[in-house]
């Protein structure tokens, strides 16, 4: 039997030990599986408690057991759900009858979504959806999966296609009446109106300024300037744990030390990266090359200075794109004068500008900063829960799209065949954006991104 025809199970809810575990199974033996473990197939959608027991009938679980006959099922197929208790000895017994029985294996990542996909209870769109919601660490990234699960993306270009094939209609038509030009021209027109108004809404689309694609992988800052002058005690800091080893003795730091923080709801990386200086040391020279090139990387680069190394901001010799705050630290150790200026004096004039004055050390001035990271990512990110587009993939066909019905506008006029074939294209990437035609080369690659059992 084919792999995509044998039943599946996994294990969907989290890593046992736990109270309860959720076995899923979906497939045709799915009832014959209930039938020898449970004894009895029970009601649709109805959790009913049951001994479970082995084809030796051997004790496995006191369960509950849910039954969906597809196509009325999470994946379209038939589809049994065992809640047993929460043990490793439980599951793996659980594991054990299940492969015992006859064309029933465990499942591949992300096998389940990938039959609800192939049995059109979710489109490619809502599918990418689900991994980032699984994934999503911050409340705004939540939020925006769920909205395109939703079908916030998918009903959009459902609705576009739809409007596609009725231009293509008529364009075929008028190819049809060829001969009678009054008729062409008929056609043609609302057609063209049709294929301008779309147009016109994908562009929009694409200008949008919010950066929701960006919202799944987070906004990167890169914590970097020449060694001991408080790069780890700041991360620390920002991390509210010991991260990062703080040491007084220059070259502590040598490698990249990164941290997941959630700033209202935005997800942001926080590195910590080695003194720049230079050095002898090669394990230090690398730490020193991989600094530089991390903070190239960056969205938003901090340069810690303090009194010592003030003059020296031009160490961070590299070409990048990204903001740069020189953060002066160790405020604490100036005179009195100096420490009246202390917080946050930061102004968006430039991309490379003194940014805030703390004291890593004492804390001072670490609440505004952590404020205005917040801030900068609010208008990094913009409007992105608003956006309709949530991956680079989308956005890629998207633009596909909308060249095809520029070109389609260009041919106007000069043959019916042209403008036919145009909006042809403009379907397919509309159907590959969908999941639904020619994406055979990219659903192994964003089904094995899913974790296994779902």
């Amino acid at each position: 039997m084919h792999p995509r025809e044998q039943t599946i199970f996994a294990l969907s809810s989290g890593r046992p030990p736990s109270a309860i575990s959720i076995v899923r199974v979906s497939g045709a033996e799915a009832r014959a599986a209930l039938e020898t473990l449970a004894g009895r197939v029970p009601r649709p959608r109805i959790a009913t408690r049951i001994l479970l027991r082995d084809s030796r009938g051997q004790p496995v679980d006191d369960a509950v057991v849910l039954w969906f006959p597809g196509p009325a099922s999470a994946t379209g197929e038939d589809v049994a759900e065992f809640h047993i208790h929460g043990g490793r000895a439980v599951q793996a017994a659980l594991f054990a009858a299940l492969s015992a029985l006859e064309n029933v294996r465990a499942a591949e990542p992300g096998e389940f979504t990938r039959r609800a996909f192939e049995n059109g209870k979710l489109d490619l769109t809502e599918a990418e959806a689900l991994d980032d919601l699984i994934h999503a660490d911050t409340d705004r990234q939540r939020r925006q999966a769920l909205r395109q699960l939703k079908g916030l993306l998918g009903d959009r270009v459902r609705d576009w296609r739809a409007r596609l094939i009725e231009a293509s209609a008529l364009i075929e038509a008028g190819i049809d009446f060829s001969d009678e030009g009054d008729v062409s021209a008929e056609l043609m027109a609302p057609a063209l109106a049709t294929i301008k108004s779309l147009l016109h809404e994908i562009e929009e689309t694409l200008a949008a300024q919010g950066r929701s694609e960006r919202l799944r992988d987070g906004l990167t800052v890169a914590i970097s300037g020449p060694p001991n002058v408080g790069k780890s005690t700041l991360i620390n800091l920002l991390a509210r744990r010991e991260v990062a080893i703080v040491s007084p003795h220059a070259g502590t730091t040598r490698d990249v030390i990164e941290v997941q923080l959630d700033l209202d709801g935005y997800p942001v990386t926080v590195i910590d990266t080695a003194g720049i200086r230079d050095t002898d040391d090669p394990v230090e020279q690398e730490g020193v090359r991989r600094a530089r090139l991390r903070a190239a990387e960056s969205d938003l680069v901090l340069w810690i200075t303090d009194g010592e190394h003030e003059r020296n901001e031009s160490q961070l010799d590299v070409q990048m794109e990204a903001t740069r705050w020189v953060i002066r630290n160790k405020i604490d150790l100036d005179s009195v004068d100096e420490r009246k200026g202390a917080g946050a004096t930061i102004s968006r004039a430039t991309k490379d500008e003194t940014a805030f004055r703390i004291s890593a050390g004492r804390g001072n001035g670490i609440a505004e900063l952590v404020v205005a990271l917040a801030a900068f990512a609010r208008d990094y990110f913009g409007s992105s829960e608003d956006g309709l587009i949530g991956r680079e993939r989308q956005r890629k066909l998207l633009g596909e799209t909308a060249e095809a019905l520029q070109r389609c506008i260009a041919v106007a006029g000069t043959g019916d065949e042209l403008v036919a074939e145009e909006l042809r294209a403009a379907s397919h990437s509309l159907g590959r954006l969908l999941g639904r035609v020619d994406v055979e080369d990219i659903l192994d690659k964003i089904f094995r991104e899913f974790c296994i059992g779902k």
